[in-house]
């Protein structure tokens, strides 16, 4: 006959352990024997066994007691109490701890196959319902990974598309202005500043080819092997030097005020392209006669705090969400400067990401704009 579930007896009594495995063995159970609670504890965890008939008064330690490690051992055993004359409260109570049921002494053959058998259906139907809600789940987390993966496609297609698109009005602008051109349309007086306007529309090709590969980088790191301690103070004065004469051009007062500050762990260049950007585009949508304001400092948290605040022309409220969106630009915007590509501050808030930090924006539309960003300071000696 082919071999059941295991099947394991736990008590004192020579009798009942061989009774046991009278009744079970004919219904093709392999059936073991313990005389005590520690002799059967050490067989459960030396060999797996679906059931265990556990006695619940012994010499050496209580059914109940037993009941904790046999379910921490193996929570799908099933454990049926067998239980004498006045120690029916106990069984309720093994019951309450985890036992399926208890068994009364004496018990006829019958009534003790038929028990097991319950109690191994219980198992059963115990494991067919786990081996459901695996598939339930397993099916939910492809279908939520599906799910990322179409959106990921989609913001994929999205993006080429409005690549595809940014690029081709520059290179269309070109080609048009060398066809004129070379076809013979445009006078010498004429070809100069065709040429200037394509050379100009060349030049913002390159800014948008550029970014956009900045980004692509900066997506793609994971670890940067070029991190070291930054001070932010000694790049921002770098960057507030490139960016002064452009200023003064624009009779744009540009004032810095730092406090000592610790270093961050970062890649210098990258430190560099935030305070460019901003600082850039701060200048950029400030009218002549405004004022921008640039501070550094810690707070109070072990963060180094950077702020670059402008009177410019500020960011409407409804524009307020989409503003780190690659290619976002607001009316405002592109009514100053036509082209741009829309990237500047994506970057920026890659850049302060990838460093565990955050960024966030305050602004009110012809009023201006304030960029804050926080950066973990590197406290190691």
């Amino acid at each position: 006959m082919e071999q059941k579930e295991r099947i394991l007896v736990i008590d004192d009594e020579v009798g009942i352990r061989s009774g046991c495995q009278r009744a079970l063995t004919p219904h093709g159970y392999q059936v073991e024997v313990a005389a005590t609670g520690q002799e059967g504890l050490a067989k459960l965890r030396e060999d797996g066994f679906a059931l265990v008939l556990l006695d619940v008064m012994m010499p050496d330690v209580s059914g109940i007691d037993l009941l904790e490690p046999i379910l921490a051992h193996d929570p799908d055993v099933v454990c049926i109490i067998i239980t004498g004359f006045g120690t029916v409260e106990m069984a309720v109570q093994a019951i309450k701890l985890g036992a399926y049921d208890f068994i009364s002494k004496p018990f006829t053959a019958d009534t003790l196959s038929l028990t097991v058998e319950k109690g191994l259906e219980r198992r059963q139907l115990q494991k067919e319902a786990r081996r459901l809600q695996q598939i339930e789940e397993e099916a939910r987390r492809l279908s939520q990974e599906k799910a990322i993966l179409e959106e990921l496609d989609r913001i994929k297609s999205t993006f080429m598309l409005t690549v595809a698109h940014e690029l081709r009005a520059p290179i269309a602008a070109i080609e048009s202005y060398l066809t004129v051109i070379l076809q013979g349309y445009a006078s010498l007086e004429e070809q100069r500043p065709m040429l200037e306007r394509a050379a100009q529309r060349a030049r913002e090709l390159l800014d948008l080819v550029g970014d956009l590969l900045s980004l692509a980088k900066l997506k793609q790191l994971k670890e940067d092997s070029k991190k070291q301690k930054v001070s932010l103070e000694e790049i921002l004065d770098e960057v507030v030097g490139l960016h002064t004469t452009e200023a003064q051009q624009k009779q744009i007062t540009l004032q810095v005020e730092t406090c000592p500050c610790l270093p961050v762990t970062a890649n210098p260049a990258h430190i560099k392209q935030l305070w460019t950007n901003l600082i850039s585009n701060a200048i950029k949508y400030t009218s002549a006669g405004g004022k921008i304001t640039v501070r550094l400092f810690p707070d109070d948290e072990g963060a180094v705090v950077g702020e670059v605040q402008d009177s410019g022309i500020g960011i409407a409220e409804e524009d307020l969400p989409h503003l780190f969106q690659e290619f976002f630009r607001t009316d405002q915007a592109k009514a100053v400067t036509p082209h741009g590509t829309g990237l500047g501050l994506s970057i920026v808030k890659q850049i302060v990401e990838l460093m565990g930090g955050n960024i966030r924006v305050e602004s009110e539309l012809g009023k201006g704009t304030r960029f804050t960003f926080y950066l973990p300071a590197d406290t190691t000696s």
